[in-house]
């Protein structure tokens, strides 16, 4: 009679399947080195992201500075010297702020009150007045008295004034020029002239589309940014400088 055989136990097939863990554990391992990264930052940005929304604005922010950097270190001193007298603030600033102007905006004079208001609360701001006249031959009249008067010292006297009054019109631009005590025809003058040609090149460096044109340390910001916009950038300015 023949025995039976006891088959021999498949201690093979237990090695290979505890080698075949372990590879696969490595190599899923080895994978998420390379796959986790991406995935986790992707992950941790969005959840970021959601927590603070204000990242993207701020980032957007920081790469329109950037972009202005170049030519606002080229010619910084050209933008934050004033003409005459067009500055009204601290004779020693530690934030100068820079507004390219036209009489006849809407939003330029929307914001005068504005910048007034940040003048009366911030002893170490100055603020410097670029004509910018865009909007027609009244506002280019209006900026000739301007500059008149800055250059006689009453620029303050002819701004306020014209502001109250209205539009740039020969009416309201010589109620302007008699409060500031200046001839009420713009005079034949050089350097007004070369003053308003400069203006207009900055301008055109700043890559302008309009008035208000706002800079401030590094932020170049071309509408009307209202209180809250104008006095975070003059904060930002503050702490850099």
């Amino acid at each position: 009679m023949q025995g039976s055989v006891t088959p021999a136990p498949r201690g093979g097939s237990i090695w290979t399947a505890l080698i075949g863990g372990i590879v696969g554990s490595l190599l899923t391992a080895g994978a998420l080195v390379y796959v986790a990264p991406a995935y986790l930052a992707k992950k941790i940005v969005r959840q970021g992201m959601l927590a603070d929304p204000q990242i993207l604005p701020d980032t957007a922010d920081a790469l329109r500075d950037a972009q202005y950097l170049p030519v606002l270190d080229a010619n910084r001193k050209a933008i934050e010297t004033p003409f005459g007298t067009s500055w009204k603030g601290a004779e020693k600033p530690d934030v100068t702020l820079v507004e390219f102007f036209d009489y006849a905006c809407p939003y330029c004079k929307a914001s005068n009150p504005i910048v007034d208001r940040l003048l009366q609360e911030d002893k170490g701001l100055r603020v410097v007045y670029r004509e910018l006249p865009i909007l027609g031959p009244d506002s280019v009249t209006a900026a000739r008295l301007s500059l008149a008067a800055s250059k006689a010292g009453r620029f303050a006297k002819f701004h306020d004034t014209l502001w109250a009054t209205g539009r740039p019109s020969p009416e309201s631009n010589s109620v302007a020029a008699q409060a500031a005590a200046i001839p009420t025809q713009p005079p034949s003058d050089p350097e007004i002239e070369a003053e308003l040609k400069r203006n207009f090149q900055l301008a055109g460096q700043l890559q302008a589309t309009g008035t208000p044109l706002f800079v401030i340390g590094n932020r170049v910001m071309n509408t009307a940014v209202g209180y809250e916009g104008l006095k975070k950038s003059i904060e930002i300015a503050r702490k850099r400088s």
